[in-house]
């Protein structure tokens, strides 16, 4: 084999396989072309994956705060006349289509699905956290 010709196979053989600098910026690995002298960027280091694991647990007090919370936001209910033992369709007219998107809103934020025939028993505030308390298992 000549020199040439093992110049170029081993320039080549660096283009595919030299892995020059890592790029914290751009989180990805830059392979330098050597023989060009210009940096491409060769594959992503980071994939998107997801990490299961439970969450710190809750107490009631905090299912509490973050139950009613969603409720003082939502603006078909006034937020001031919230209170645990409200009724959503007596105190605040609430209808079937506010009902669900209340449902929805619970689920959003404790990342869960509630079925249908459990949120048709949610009357109230009280009903929702009990119903959290329980499927969270919460003893306090």
């Amino acid at each position: 084999m000549n020199i040439s010709l093992m110049s170029t196979v081993l320039c080549g053989f660096r283009r595919a396989c030299l892995i020059a600098n890592y790029s914290a910026i751009s989180k990805t690995l830059v392979a330098s072309k050597k023989c060009l002298g210009i940096p491409f960027k060769a594959f992503p280091l980071s994939t998107p994956c997801r990490f299961f694991a439970h969450g710190i647990p809750l107490t009631k007090t905090m299912i509490e705060d973050r139950v009613m919370l969603v409720l003082r936001l939502y603006d078909k209910i006034d937020p001031y006349k919230i209170a645990l033992n409200s009724r959503f369709n007596e105190d605040f007219g609430i209808d079937s289509l506010d009902h669900v998107e209340l449902v929805m809103a619970i689920e959003e934020e404790f990342n869960i699905e509630i079925p249908d025939m459990d949120s048709q028993r949610f009357l109230s505030p009280q009903d929702i956290i009990q119903y959290l308390c329980d499927r969270h298992d919460v003893y306090d």
